[in-house]
Order: C-alpha cells, then structure tokens, then sequence
C-alpha cells in the first residue's frame, strides 16, 4: 500500500520555499504528484488536461513543419512533453525560474524527466521568462534574438492571479508587444489560466496581436465530481504581407 504522503524535495527559492511532494488521494484511490510554493498550490498530475491542451491548441494554430517552440514553465512537464508529441516541433527550449524543478527531471524524480531530457530536440534553460520576454536577447541563450513559431507560458495562475509581483507588467500591452518581437511573422502566444474566460484580456491581446482568441478547456473534476473549466488563450502575429497593407 502506498505511503499516505512522502515529502521527495524541499528547496529554499528566491520566491519561497518549493516542496515536491507525493500523496495518496484515498476518495479515488490513487498516488497523486503535487507541486507547492510555500502555500501555493502549483500544480498536480490529478489535473493535466489544460496543460497538454495549452501546447496542441497552440501548435495547432500555427501551420508548418519544424516549428521552433518556447515553453514558459516546466512544472511537471505536461505541456513540455505534449509539444514534442506534435511531429511537426523541430526544437524546443523549455525555460524554468526555479533550478530545482529542472533537477527532478534531470535525476528522473519527475516521471516526464527522462522523455523530455532524452530528446534531442528539448533544452530545458534555467532563467527568468519574463525578463527574457522583454530582453531584446530572447529566449535562446545560444542564439540570441533568434524568433519562433509559438511561444507557449504556464507560469502563474492567470493573467491577475500571480505567483511573483515580477511579472505583472508582462501581461499589459507594453508587456505582451515586447513578447511579440520574439514571434516569427504568423507565429502563435499561448496562455494557461486557471480562470474562465476573461473577455477583457483577450481584448488586450487583440491590441496587440492580428488575431486573439480563448478555448475554454473543461474536464471533469474528480475530487468536486463535477465539471470544470480553465482557459487557453491564443493570439497570433500579423504576417508580414498584412502588416504591409495596414
């Protein structure tokens, strides 16, 4: 029988204390995997069904072969892995705040580490999303000012629900044009929330972007046994041959 809850990790961090954690959940009869920042709740492997749709909706938006991928946020690599089940990613950079959380899929604490490590394809890059998001050197710490076909961010709750105040002028216009300049003509933004839909963000999206958009994703919620919906925004950058006609 399974431990009712094992502690796997516990790490001091520049915004609180992280803790990796695995839990029998004894209504549904299941071990659950959790992540917690001091008294936040990250995420869990109970729930996965908006983070793998963050990376396909994403992918799905933007045409073409041997797509050069960002993904904001690692946590338990769900979103990661699902970009690279997409044939049709050539290279993904997946960019971590907290070194830790690259550590357990490195050593394969995380079950997803040795998938996501072992393909060729996936780098995993210790650093700051948002100050590389307004950097003019970007995402690639190899290549900088090197653009792509989708930038994909599942970092903070939702875009007024924030794990760190450091990233709150990321989701202003200012903020969401400076993460624009990394895109390719055509290339696609995504956002996890763990909100429904807030009309009024897709707007500033719309300010900013061509075309924005919200696909609310809902999943029955085991623990509540009722639905449950989450958000994946999406925008895509103007084409070069619509920014000459405007």
């Amino acid at each position: 029988m399974s431990r009712l809850f094992e502690e796997l990790d516990y790490r001091p961090t520049p915004i609180g204390p992280l803790v990796l954690r695995r839990r029998r959940e004894a209504r549904l009869g299941v071990d659950i995997l959790e992540i917690k920042l001091g008294e936040e709740h990250l995420m869990s492997d109970l729930f996965t069904a908006s983070e793998i749709a963050l990376a396909t909706l994403g992918l799905a938006a933007r045409p073409g072969e041997g797509l050069d991928v960002v993904v904001g946020g690692l946590g338990l690599g769900f979103t990661a892995k699902a970009a690279l089940d997409e044939p049709r990613t050539g290279s993904l950079i997946v960019i971590e705040y907290l070194e830790a959380v690259i550590d357990w899929h490195r050593t394969g604490l995380l079950p997803l580490g040795p998938e996501l490590t072992g393909d060729r394809r996936c780098q995993l890059v210790e650093g700051d999303f948002f100050a590389m998001a307004r950097g003019e050197g970007g995402f690639d710490p190899d290549a900088p000012g090197r653009l792509f076909d989708a930038i994909l961010l599942d970092i903070d709750h939702s875009p007024d629900a924030l794990l760190d105040p450091r990233s709150e002028s990321f989701y202003q216009a200012e903020g969401l044009a400076a993460l624009a300049a990394h895109l390719k003509p055509g290339g696609v933004f995504g956002l996890w929330s763990d909100e429904r839909t807030d009309d009024s963000f897709t707007a500033r999206l719309a300010q900013v972007f061509a075309e924005a958009w919200a696909e609310p994703v809902t999943f029955h919620n085991p623990l509540q046994d009722k639905p449950f919906t989450q958000t994946v925004y999406l925008a895509r950058k103007a084409e070069v041959a619509e920014r000459v006609h405007t």
